[in-house]
C-alpha cells in the first residue's frame, strides 16, 4: 500500500487530501467498492477520485480503509502532508492558487455538494442592521443538517463568506461521524434499457391502465430493485378544478420528475408515480 511522503500526527490523510481539494477545486470523493473476508472479520475496501487520479484502500474498518485510500492518492499527487501544499505543476493549471477567500466560493460549495450527491446548499438573509448608508447583512447557508452563518456590508459579500464558511466546515468534519448523510443513488437510463431484472421487464410488458393500482407501491419496488430514489413533492395551490398536485422526482441520470393530480393527497402521489412509470417504460424500452 502506498504511503503519503511525509506524516503529520495532527492530521489525517483524509484531512490532508480535503485540504489539497480545496486548494485546487478538485474535491475528493469516496465510494465504497466492495467488502471481502469473513462476517466477523469483514474487510473494507474504499476508492477515491481526486481529478484524474483515482487510487483505493483497503482496511478492517471503513475508516481505515478510506484512510489508506487518501494515503495512495497523496503520494501520487505529490502532496507535502505537513503543510497540504500543491505542487508546482498543480499551482500553475490556473485553479489551484486559490484559498479559502476566492471569490467564487458559493460555486466551488455547490460544485461540491454536486460531487457528492448532496442537497444543493440554500441560503437566506437572517439579520439586516445599521443606517441606509451602512447596511449590514447576515446571510444563513444550509447544506444538509448543517448552518453556517457569516455578515457582511452587501448580501452578496454575506452569501461569499457563509459559503467560504460552510466549506471550513465540511472541512473540519471531514473524517467525522457528524455527516452521516449519503449521496442519492442515480442510475443511468442505459442501466434500465439494458436491465433485464424482474421489475422492469414486467413495466415493460404490461400495461399501466389497470383500475385501482397502487403505482406508488409498484414504483417502490421498482426502485430498490433498480437502486435509485423516489422523492413525492407536494404543490401547495390546488388545480382550478380544486384538485392537490404532487411531484415525483426520481433520482434517475438525468432526473425524472413527473406531476400528478388527484381529490386527496395520496390520489394526486398515486398519480404522479403513475406518470413517472409511464415515462419509465418509454425510457427502458426505447433501444
Amino acid at each position: 500500500m502506498c504511503e503519503a511522503q511525509s506524516s503529520n500526527p495532527g492530521k489525517t490523510p483524509i484531512q490532508i487530501l480535503h485540504e489539497y481539494g480545496f486548494k485546487t477545486g478538485s474535491f475528493p470523493v469516496y465510494a465504497m467498492e466492495r467488502t471481502e473476508g469473513e462476517v466477523h472479520q469483514p474487510s473494507f475496501i474504499f476508492s477515491v477520485k481526486v481529478g484524474d487520479v483515482s487510487c483505493t484502500g483497503q482496511g478492517p474498518t471503513k475508516k481505515a480503509a478510506k484512510h489508506q485510500a487518501a494515503e495512495a492518492a497523496l503520494n501520487i499527487l505529490q502532496v507535502n502532508a505537513k503543510t497540504a501544499s500543491v505542487p508546482e505543476e498543480a499551482e500553475s493549471n490556473g485553479v489551484a492558487a486559490e484559498t479559502y477567500n476566492h471569490p467564487n466560493s458559493v460555486g466551488k460549495l455547490q460544485e461540491l455538494a454536486l460531487q457528492r450527491g448532496w442537497r444543493r446548499p440554500e441560503y437566506s438573509v437572517s439579520l439586516e442592521a445599521g443606517p441606509p448608508h451602512n447596511r449590514e447583512f447576515t446571510v444563513s447557508c444550509c447544506l444538509e443538517s448543517l448552518t453556517e452563518k457569516a455578515t457582511g456590508n452587501s448580501k452578496k459579500a454575506a452569501k461569499k463568506a457563509a459559503a467560504e464558511n460552510m466549506m471550513t466546515r465540511i472541512q473540519s468534519l471531514s473524517d467525522s461521524s457528524e455527516i452521516t448523510w449519503n449521496p442519492k443513488p442515480s442510475i443511468p437510463f442505459e442501466n434500465l434499457k439494458n436491465s433485464s431484472a424482474e421489475k422492469i421487464t414486467s413495466l415493460r410488458r404490461n400495461p399501466l391502465s389497470i383500475p385501482n393500482t397502487d403505482y406508488i407501491q409498484m414504483m417502490l419496488e421498482l426502485s430498490q430493485e433498480q437502486v435509485f430514489e423516489v422523492t413525492y413533492l407536494d404543490i401547495d395551490e390546488l388545480t382550478v378544478n380544486g384538485q392537490y398536485q404532487c411531484l415525483a422526482q426520481l433520482s434517475t441520470s438525468p432526473v425524472t420528475v413527473c406531476h400528478g393530480t388527484g381529490m386527496t393527497c395520496s390520489n394526486a402521489h398515486n398519480d404522479a408515480a403513475h406518470s413517472a412509470l409511464q415515462y419509465l417504460k418509454i425510457m427502458a424500452s426505447v433501444k
